[in-house]
């Protein structure tokens, strides 16, 4: 018993064990008490036994249960016995519904509820209702079959199994909750200890990011200072590859630091007023040096339509941005990297803007595209083992662009390059355009980084950080302003110097012990009798996330500056501090920043493109004005196989059907050929949807469904149809396009599966020896249709190709006739557009079609439209068809 009672309250043990240890324990302790009342009162002893029996059964089972610790299977056997052995015994022994059965009924729906897992206890808790259930009817119809019981051996019955099922669930219910009520008391211990790790984790990696940076900083702004003197060449180039790893090293840091802040749900979002200009132009100046360092073209493109002003975070932006740049750069041996920006307002005063980064780099597997943002994850590790990094860059830009609620996704061709897309909805500010942009782009050149950019002699600066190394660095770098820098080693220090002599500017570490830098910014700002409080004060920052960015606006510093110190950036703080009157520019204007235009694409790439194949039987002249591109099918002959439409015409490949010893077939392209058409189709347009043929008719939809896994901004849309029907589906959407410029992929989409319904698509056959001579037709049944003038009607019906219709008689009047019924009930027949689609027929012929159909339906618009080689191949000639629209 000891042993049974820890079982059941050893919490590692799966809670349907416990149960079952539980009830099962209870449930012996009831029978055994309900066999030895029964003694005493003298019950039915076929009842008693019956009892008995299953109290024998229960008890091996438990044991069985156990020793095997399969519970499940035991739970499931326990509940038939319950259902089909013990209640029905139990029922017409103890009276019936008169007696204490019901009450035990209601008994085996709760062991069910509690022992039993997965769907099978909803089909046992069915099956104890229709016990329950066939055990009434039974009793109802034949009481005779129910044990004979006085009045007073029913109350007994009744109150006995109101006392034991009561007490029995009371004792279920309440350990349930006992149990819900310790878990809850771990699941709050665990939240606070979790609670209190994670502000650890925050204190450390602040801490840690504080720590690291001042070393880097120290050897960052000292190899700078080697940089500047006069050196040899080679003590140049040990100093540039001291600086380049540093950089590295640095870039390694800020990606892990940045992962466990996302991990650990640190990573705060603060929306700001930026300037879209100035933020491209940071961006630009740190990637072009990069890029010019490896020899490639960096190439920018941005809508001059932009507002000039947007509401988000922009540190998390161009973290974003400047990741994915990078990476392009990384990625590319030689050509080009490229960066388009451009926007769509939408509703409320927000502009959607979609920023495309673009490379010829090495380009990514088909395969490794869905594992692109895993953390820790290099793809192609082989080609990529030795080009630096974490593979964490991909995952903080997926994770911070699902932080910010934007979307991010990739298309790439290996061995060709890759394009990334990232969109972000913000807040447009005012109703300023960024126009005719330009920005200053940096060229690094000679021993150092940058030439002086100006001289403040008369300035006085003081450098406040508890590092001493710090001091030095800052204090070496400024040199060359000519400054005159003083030093404090602590707030309280800070503030002697403050109270005793007037500093133009203040440079201030943040993480200092005793007094910090924002304690000792107000201490300043409201020093009384204090000389500096109205000083500008920057802050030196290890952190430079969008959180402590606002903190550091809010708290009042002027500026901040994120360690490790970059000189260019240094100065051009310092110089926008300083007053006008103590600074004497040096060289060519303020800077050696040179203003230079965006180099702009040779062609914007249009938002959106209509594509589908060659059979859909568009006039090209009116696809080149839609801006329709089509794929081509194959026609294979015994000569060898060729492109639809290209390679192929459809009157020769009509004159080669004729001749019977020519077998000619269509094939759609394949998985390749729709890869690489649209490829070359992202290269003109930012999105793809393709109008495939109807799925059930070919391969055609499988393959470029196949194709289109390889990219992110491909849709392929079945059809339903073939031929011009098709070709109606790509002319509506193109047109839809047109007369609603800002309609999204998502949009155009919906409305061609609107319409897939409506578009009427069926053609004539003149016979059906096309079809024997293809072999979809046994040469006597056809020599039957011959003898019959049997011509067959082709529909569209569920994405399949059908006969539909089979018309006897003279080739004229089954043409009629055709035409008559496929042109019924006239009032539901959108009448702007049809298309008459033929094989192998003259011009006074197909004239003569179109002058019937007038006799029906007037349309705005009739295409007498020559198939595809395709459609020939499948149809033969003397073949027309008419395709229309229904309302």
């Amino acid at each position: 018993m000891n042993r049974l009672t820890k079982a059941i309250r050893d919490e590692n043990r799966p809670m349907q064990e416990r149960l079952f240890m539980l009830l099962g324990s209870l449930a012996l302790a009831a029978m055994a008490a309900i066999v030895v009342i029964g003694l005493i009162t003298g019950d039915d002893p076929v009842d008693l036994m019956t009892i008995s029996a299953c109290f024998a059964v229960f008890l091996i089972l438990m044991l069985i249960a156990g020793k095997t610790k399969k519970y499940g299977p035991v739970s499931v056997i326990v509940s038939f016995i319950l259902i089909f052995v013990l209640m029905p015994v139990t029922f017409f022994s103890g009276g019936g519904i008169q007696g204490g059965a019901p009450m035990w009924f209601i008994f085996s729906s709760m062991c069910i509820t509690m022992i039993v897992n997965g769907k099978g206890k909803f089909v046992l808790l069915l099956l104890n209702d229709i016990s329950a259930g066939a055990c009434c009817f039974v009793a109802y119809q034949k009481p005779e079959l129910l044990s004979p019981h006085t009045d007073k051996a029913c109350y007994i019955d009744s109150f006995i199994s109101i006392v034991f099922v009561g007490l029995i669930l009371s004792l279920m219910v309440g350990f349930e909750i006992l149990t819900l009520k310790r878990e809850k008391e771990r699941s709050d211990d665990q939240r606070r200890k979790i609670a209190d790790l994670n502000k650890a984790q925050s204190r450390f990696f602040s801490s840690m990011s504080h720590e690291i940076r001042t070393p880097i900083n120290t050897i960052i702004g000292l190899d700078e200072m080697i940089l500047r003197e006069d050196i040899s060449e080679e003590v140049a180039d040990d100093a540039r590859n001291i600086q380049s790893a540093s950089k590295i090293l640095l870039s390694l840091i800020n990606d892990i630091l940045d992962m466990s802040k996302i991990e650990s749900g640190k990573m705060d979002l603060v929306p700001v007023v930026y300037d879209v200009g100035n933020m491209l132009s940071d961006i630009v100046t740190m990637i072009s040096v990069t890029a010019e360092k490896k020899g490639l073209e960096f190439v920018i493109d941005v809508d001059p339509t932009l507002p000039a002003q947007l509401l988000s975070d922009e540190v998390r932006i161009k973290q974003i941005l400047i990741n994915l740049l990078n990476n392009a750069v990384k990625y590319t041996r030689a050509g080009t990297v490229s960066l388009s920006v451009h926007s769509r307002r939408t509703d409320n005063n927000r502009a959607l803007v979609t920023y495309s980064i673009e490379d010829t780099g090495m380009g990514i597997r088909k395969e490794s595209i869905p594992h692109l943002f895993d953390a820790f994850k290099r793809v192609d590790e082989s080609r990529n083992r030795y080009i630096e990094g974490t593979g964490l860059g991909l995952s903080i830009v997926k994770q911070l662009c699902d932080l910010l609620g934007g979307e991010i996704s990739v298309t790439s061709i290996y061995t060709k390059g890759s394009t990334f897309v990232f969109t972000l909805e913000q807040e447009i500010v005012g109703e300023q355009q960024i126009g005719s942009f330009s920005i200053e782009r940096f060229r690094s050149g000679g021993k150092a980084a940058q030439e002086q950019r100006f001289e403040a002699p008369e300035a006085r600066v003081l450098i406040v950080d508890d590092n001493r190394t710090n001091i030095l660095v800052a204090e070496k770098l400024l040199r060359r302003t000519k400054v005159v820098t003083e030093t404090a080693e602590s707030g309280e220090e800070c503030l002697r110097m403050t109270l005793q002599k007037h500093y133009d500017a203040i440079f201030m570490d943040h993480m200092m012990p005793v007094m910090d830098g924002v304690e000792c910014l107000h201490a300043v700002r409201s020093q009384s009798g204090g000389l500096c409080r109205e000083t500008p004060i920057v802050v030196l920052t290890a952190n430079a996330g969008s959180e402590e960015q606002a903190l550091y606006r809010r708290e009042g510093f002027d500026a901040y500056m994120l360690k490790p110190i970059d000189t260019a950036v240094l100065e051009e703080t310092l110089l926008n501090i300083l007053p006008a009157e103590l600074v004497t520019v040096k060289g060519h204007g303020i800077t050696k920043f040179e203003q230079v235009e965006l180099v702009r694409s040779a062609k914007r790439k249009v938002p959106l493109v209509i594509t589908t194949e060659s059979i859909a039987d568009i006039p090209q002249k009116l696809a080149d004005e839609l801006g329709i591109q089509t794929i081509p099918y194959k026609i294979g002959t015994d000569r060898g196989l060729f492109d639809d439409g290209f390679e192929a015409d459809g009157d020769v490949l009509i004159r080669c059907m004729n001749e019977e010893t020519i077998s000619v077939r269509s094939e759609p392209p394949s998985v390749a050929d729709y890869e690489a058409f649209f490829a070359e189709q992202l290269s003109e347009a930012q999105h793809i949807i393709h109008i495939s043929m109807a799925r059930r008719s070919g391969e055609g939809f499988a393959n470029a469904s196949e194709a289109a896994l390889a990219f992110y901004n491909v849709s392929v849309v079945d059809s339903g149809h073939l031929s011009s029907g098709m070709g109606l589906l790509a002319i509506s959407a193109a047109y839809r396009m047109k007369g609603e410029p800002f309609s999204d992929a998502a949009e155009i989409k919906r409305g061609i599966e609107e319409m897939r319904g409506k578009v009427s698509t069926s053609f004539i056959m003149r016979d059906t020896n096309h079809l024997c001579r293809s072999g979809r037709l046994p040469e006597r049944i056809n020599r039957l249709c011959s003898a019959f003038m049997i011509h067959p009607v082709i529909v569209m019906k569920d994405s399949t190709m059908i006969v539909g219709k089979l018309f006897f008689g003279s080739l004229e009047r089954a043409r009629r006739t055709y035409i008559k019924k496929a042109l019924h009930d006239p009032h539901t027949i959108n009448t702007d557009t049809l298309f008459i689609t033929y094989v192998g027929m003259k011009k006074d012929e197909i004239e003569q079609i179109r002058d019937i159909v007038a006799e029906y339906v007037k349309f705005d618009k009739v295409y007498l439209q020559k198939a595809s080689p395709a459609i020939c191949a499948n149809c033969g000639e003397g073949t027309f068809g008419l395709l229309f629209q229904r309302k």
